[in-house]
């Protein structure tokens, strides 16, 4: 393994970030306007029945919807976005005083990806932080620039995940703190502040490669000025829309699991820009790598059989890993 930036001004494409050609089929298709507007929930009106409706729409559809009203001062959402902006403009000594590396060793905290050597890169740069459980976070490797706002988004956050994660219980006719409860003082959240610098070749690599979150949930804080977030539905990509102040809240592979596939997992990926920069923020919130990943039993009956097998999240998420480099998904496997 090793570590890796992204250099911001690059007159040509290194050999490394370019797609095998079987995953380009001769170049990365613009993505297509949405059929129909994506389903936008007003958190405080949860569970007025109306939201509750869209919701179900957005989670049984798309696998993800704009959250507004959230709870959350957009005030803080934007100086989190500013601050991060502000990072990545630094020069690349300053950036790397918060470098993932230790020792020389790469570790899943501060500025830098991880990747195999013979990997494929994706064209972004990223500071990982890691958020709960709250003794393993480790402040001097979050960049002073949004360190403050961070840790009060983290905190603010996290009320809105347990106010979205009960109103999906209750779709489900499960107790209403069923996927709280998983959610233990040893559950992992991170944060990935990602930063996508302009591509000379857009058509020839990917920001972000498509995958689905292997997590419960995430939120993610888009740039409100540049698009290059996709999601695929029914074989086809379409671009994402932003919505100042409010939240994309994407279902991940765990949840899907939780609910025997009531909910999707949505399928993203980030295509690049020739000319501009892009900046988002991304909260995972998952459970304790030691809970096993299975269906709810109250899901199931003679009729309703388990549609994905058992297995630790540690396992899970590590088999995520393998995968991503191979452009496939982990919860493939799991389907029974």
């Amino acid at each position: 393994m090793g570590t890796r930036v992204v250099q911001h001004v690059s007159e040509e494409l290194p050999s490394r970030y370019v797609l095998p050609e079987q995953h380009r089929h001769g170049g990365i298709p613009a993505g297509e306007a949405m059929p129909e507007p994506l389903p936008v929930v007003d958190i405080g009106r949860l569970p007025a029945t109306d939201e509750a409706s869209k919701l179900r729409v957005a989670l049984e559809s798309w696998g993800l919807f704009l959250a507004t009203n959230h709870g959350i001062e957009v005030s803080l959402l934007d100086a989190l976005m500013d601050g991060a902006r502000e990072f990545f403009h630094q020069p690349l000594e300053t950036r790397q005083k918060f470098s993932n590396l230790v020792d020389g060793t790469p570790r899943h905290k501060g500025y830098g990806c991880l990747l195999s050597q013979d990997q494929t890169i994706d064209w972004f740069d990223r500071v990982h932080l890691a958020i709960d459980p709250e003794d393993e976070r480790d402040l001097s490797s979050w960049p002073h620039f949004f360190r403050d706002a961070m840790l009060e988004y983290a905190g603010e956050s996290k009320k809105t995940r347990d106010r979205v994660l009960r109103a999906m219980a209750t779709l489900l006719e499960l107790e209403e703190d069923h996927f709280v409860s998983k959610v233990t003082d040893r559950a992992i959240t991170f944060a990935a502040v990602n930063y996508y610098p302009p591509c000379p070749a857009p058509d020839r690599v990917f920001g972000f490669r498509p995958h689905s979150d292997g997590r419960l949930i995430t939120f993610l804080l888009a740039d409100k000025d540049i698009g290059g977030l996709q999601v695929r539905k029914d074989g086809r990509w379409y671009n994402v829309p932003t919505k100042p102040g409010s939240l994309l809240v994407f279902v991940g592979d765990s949840l899907e699991i939780m609910s025997n596939g009531a909910f999707k997992a949505a399928v993203h990926r980030v295509v690049t820009n020739p000319v501009k920069d892009r900046i988002s923020v991304a909260m995972f919130f998952g459970v304790d790598g030691d809970t096993v990943l299975e269906p709810a039993p109250a899901l199931l009956d003679e009729t309703r059989p388990a549609r994905y097998r058992k297995m630790r999240t540690k396992e899970y998420i590590q088999g995520i890993l393998e995968h991503y480099s191979l452009y496939e998904r982990m919860i493939e496997t799991m389907k029974i």
